[in-house]
Order: C-alpha cells, then sequence, then structure tokens
C-alpha cells in the first residue's frame, strides 16, 4: 500500500506573503524617527507669526486693564485700612476717656443714694456731689454710646479692608496668569521665526519691508504740519515726537509703549485722561463716523477693539503696531476697522 502525502496549501501560504508585503508598504508609509517634517514655508510661517501677535496684543490689553483694576483696589484697601487706624484711634481715645469716668462712679456710686444721703454727715455737701456723680454717669453713657458705635464701624471698616486686599490678591493672580499667556504668544512666534532657515528669514523681512513701503508705513521722525488746532494739535504733536519708539506690551512711555499706551500718553498730554485700554478708550468719548473722521480722533480695530491709533488725516495714523516694530504712521484700512472717538 503506497504513502499519500498531503498536498501543501498554496493559498494559505500565498496570504500570508501577500499581508507580509501590505504590511512592509505600510510601513514605508510611516516616516521613521529621524525623518524631519518639512518645515512650513514663509508665507506660512508669516501668517501665524501675524496671528499670535494679534493674540499677545489681545492679551496684552486685558493685561492693562487688570493692571489699571489692580491699581485701583490697591488704593481703596490703602484707604480702608487708614480708615480703620482712624477709627481705632478714636477707640483709644474713648477708652481712655471711660476709665477716669468709670473710677469716679465706682468711688461715689456704690451705696444706694438715700442710703447715702441719710448716712452723710454734710446733706448739703452730698447733694452737691450727687449731682456730679450724675453728671459722670450721664457722661459716661454717652461715651460708652459713642464707644460701642466706633467698635461697629471699625468692625465693618476692617471687613471692607479686608474684602479690599482679597481682590488685590486675585487681580495680581489674574496680572500673573495674562503676563504669562502673553509671554507664551511672543515666545511661539520667537520659535516659528526661529525655525525658518537665515535665507527664508531674509527673505521675510524682505517681503515686511516692501509691504510696509506699498502702504506708505513709516518709522521715521516728523512733524505734525497739519490743521488741527488746540488740544487735538497737542496730541499729534505727542505722537509724532514717538514715531521710532519701540513696541513694548504693558509700557505707557516714555521710551517705549503699547498701542493704548501711546494713545493714552498723546491725550494725556493734551490734558485729557483717557482710561488705560483699546476697549475703555472707545467708550470714553463721542463716537464718530469714519467718513468724518479728523485728525486726533482715536481709531479702533478688530471686533473685540483691542487696537487703537490716533488719526492724522490723509486716510493715516500713528500706531505702536506690535512687539518687534516701532511706533509708526501706517494706513486706517491696514487692520479691520472697528469704529472711532473723539476725546
Amino acid at each position: 500500500m503506497g504513502t499519500h502525502r498531503r498536498p501543501k496549501a498554496k493559498s494559505t501560504a500565498h496570504s500570508r506573503i501577500a499581508a507580509v508585503t501590505i504590511a512592509a508598504g505600510a510601513l514605508s508609509l510611516i516616516p521613521s524617527p529621524g525623518q524631519a517634517e518639512p518645515k512650513p514655508s514663509v508665507d506660512v510661517v508669516r501668517q501665524q507669526v501675524d496671528k499670535l501677535y494679534e493674540q499677545a496684543e489681545a492679551a496684552t490689553e486685558q493685561y492693562d486693564g487688570i493692571l489699571a483694576q489692580e491699581k485701583t483696589a490697591q488704593a481703596q484697601a490703602e484707604q480702608a485700612s487708614r480708615r480703620v487706624a482712624r477709627q481705632q484711634e478714636d477707640i483709644n481715645r474713648l477708652r481712655d476717656e471711660i476709665g477716669p469716668l468709670a473710677a469716679a462712679q465706682y468711688r461715689n456710686g456704690g451705696i444706694d443714694p438715700t442710703m447715702q444721703l441719710m448716712l452723710s454727715s454734710n446733706p448739703d455737701a452730698f447733694l452737691g456731689q450727687a449731682e456730679m456723680v450724675d453728671r459722670v454717669s450721664g457722661r459716661q453713657a454717652s461715651v460708652l454710646s459713642e464707644l460701642e458705635a466706633k467698635q461697629r464701624q471699625v468692625a465693618v471698616e476692617r471687613a471692607a479692608a479686608t474684602q479690599k486686599l482679597i481682590a488685590v490678591e486675585q487681580k495680581r493672580r489674574d496680572l500673573s496668569a495674562k503676563k504669562t499667556e502673553v509671554q507664551g504668544k511672543l515666545a511661539q512666534a520667537r520659535s516659528l521665526l526661529n525655525s525658518l532657515t537665515a535665507k527664508d528669514r531674509a527673505k521675510l523681512k524682505a517681503q515686511e519691508k516692501a509691504q510696509s513701503k506699498a502702504l506708505g508705513s513709516s518709522d521715521k521722525p516728523a512733524n505734525y504740519t497739519g490743521p488741527a488746532s488746540g488740544r487735538a494739535r497737542s496730541a499729534l504733536d505727542f505722537a509724532y515726537a514717538q514715531l521710532g519708539k519701540p513696541y513694548q506690551w504693558g509700557a505707557t512711555g516714555p521710551s517705549s509703549f503699547d498701542c493704548s499706551g501711546l494713545t493714552g500718553g498723546a491725550w494725556r498730554a493734551a490734558g485729557v485722561s483717557l482710561p488705560r485700554t483699546s476697549q475703555d478708550q472707545y467708550g470714553s468719548g463721542r463716537q464718530v463716523a469714519q467718513a468724518d473722521l479728523q485728525p486726533g480722533d482715536l481709531v479702533f480695530f478688530y471686533s473685540d477693539i483691542h487696537h487703537v491709533g490716533i488719526y492724522i488725516g490723509g486716510g493715516k495714523m500713528i500706531h505702536a503696531p506690535r512687539t518687534g516694530k516701532n511706533v509708526e504712521i501706517a494706513g486706517v484700512s491696514t487692520m479691520p476697522y472697528a469704529g472711532a472717538i473723539r476725546p
């Protein structure tokens, strides 16, 4: 009887080979650990960096607002502390006054007044003394009433002062968080710029220069020679004198500015006090239509009003643009226009 061999399962073997081949192909599509991802183009980097700078500026305006609130809260806390100190001085004075009055009443009021009169060897003198005791008792009651009122008041003042201090600490924590946010956005922008080759960085710089030239932007020192007068003229003279100074987030001068720091400084030089942030400045004056703009008006940008400049006429403004740039003259049309006011 012959031996029969079982035929091999060719289909199974072929399936395994196919599976291995497919897996190998799939693995070849996965970048190896040493395979670098393609670097973004100059245009992509520029768009990303511009977005980060915009986000950093919005956060800067929020930082400025919190800083102003922190200063207000600190001033209120100090005022509350001074009120508490004055109330405490009044309480100490009243306590000092209570002491002699209480001693006088103790010396003369320990026995019932009728019994004192019966036991007295000199009724006339006693009656005179009793009248004095009544006066002492009345004064003591008045002082005690005043003391109690002062103590209640100082308790209220202490509670208010404590709440003010709590508010100051919260604002300081908010400031720290917002500062971290601003610095984080700027660090991301620097990292993106550093990812470019020297050639690409030079290309990016040339693009920015060409764009500024095309838009008529300039950070060269100049003097205002337009028709504005009075306070608007004073504000413009100040703004022109800042041309070429660097943007610095949170700065209000004299050597650097952020956007609302510059406009606030310009109008402060004209004798007008403006709020610290662009959002608050927008609500501090009379609204002006874009068609009716006059030199000295403040012009605002973006839907959340996080950028502001001072209009100089001819469709242009002076503004502090962003980190890495200087105070410059630029076209109002270079950013999304939101509105204008006349301080």
